[in-house]
């Protein structure tokens, strides 16, 4: 067997079986994150889709040949891959999956359970990452976890980005693979999707885009990094982390969405509905 140098010329036999499994790899960590963005999984289920992702990540990483887990380039080609397979629910499902409830209480649920499924990861990434802490043969591994875990967050948020837009009534044009884009956009720059602008998100990952997209997910694999503490202090600062930065993305979205839609903001207690 001929090993590959960087360098080494590819021939178009090689360059294809890449791209094979490549395409399965992508299709694997999609289905992952579409199950790990699942509000209502328990945490053992959570924390082996997570350890399964790290190690596909971690597998992806090596056939790209890439300098690093966390390369950003490279980290920004994954999660545009696999985001527009992220699920969202329409607002009628999402009605039955939150007790009939409408509106601004909807929308409340939905962050809850969103900000518990983030809390989760940080606290399973951060409980693996601390046993790493004080197990130095096993350290090496640990960035894949990170990685995972930033990719697994940045799915929950990115779904939650969505699903609100379904309560508060504000179409993003397009369908399946530019709406992805478009939310992924979206949770690049921490905002909700103004229709009387829509030139301000394109409806694809162009160079800006990625940029934006590349510094955001850098900022949340830089927040996963300070959950490498030992013991179990790695869990309490993972789960505390993602909860906070989750409810002030989601504050910040709803605030563009009632906007956008010309509603105030609710009264503390109101029953208000927003469409």
């Amino acid at each position: 067997m001929r090993r590959l140098t960087p360098g080494s010329p590819v021939s178009e036999g090689e360059l294809a079986r890449r791209e094979d499994g490549d395409d399965r790899l992508g299709q694997e960590m999609a289905e992952l994150v579409g199950r790990l963005s699942d509000d209502e999984i328990d945490n053992g289920t959570r924390g082996r889709l997570l350890g399964r992702l790290a190690r596909l990540l971690a597998a992806r990483a090596r056939r790209a040949r890439a300098a690093g887990l966390a390369r950003g380039r490279w980290l920004t080609d994954v999660v545009a891959e696999i985001g527009p397979h992220i699920p969202v629910r329409d607002l009628q499902t999402l009605r039955a999956h939150h007790q009939g409830l409408t509106g601004e209480r909807l929308a409340d649920s939905l962050v809850r359970a969103a900000q518990r499924a983030t809390t989760a990861v940080g606290a399973t990434g951060g409980a693996l990452a601390a046993v790493e802490f004080v197990t130095p043969p096993l350290l090496l591994s640990a960035p894949a976890q990170i990685v995972a875990e930033t990719v697994a967050v940045a799915a929950i948020e990115v779904k939650l980005i969505a699903e609100l837009h379904e309560v508060y009534g504000v179409q993003v044009p397009g369908s399946g693979t530019a709406r992805g884009a478009v939310f992924l956009q979206l949770w690049a720059q921490q905002r909700g999707f103004d229709p009387l602008q829509p030139g301000s998100v394109a409806a694809a990952l162009g160079l800006a885009a990625r940029t934006g997209l590349r510094k955001r997910l850098m900022r949340t694999l830089g927040r996963h990094l300070t959950t490498m503490g030992p013991f179990l202090t790695g869990a309490v600062a993972g789960g505390t982390l993602n909860r906070t930065a989750t409810r002030r993305l989601a504050d910040t979205v709803r605030k563009d969405l009632r906007r956008a839609i010309g509603a105030p903001a609710p009264r503390p207690g109101a029953d208000e509905d927003p469409a």
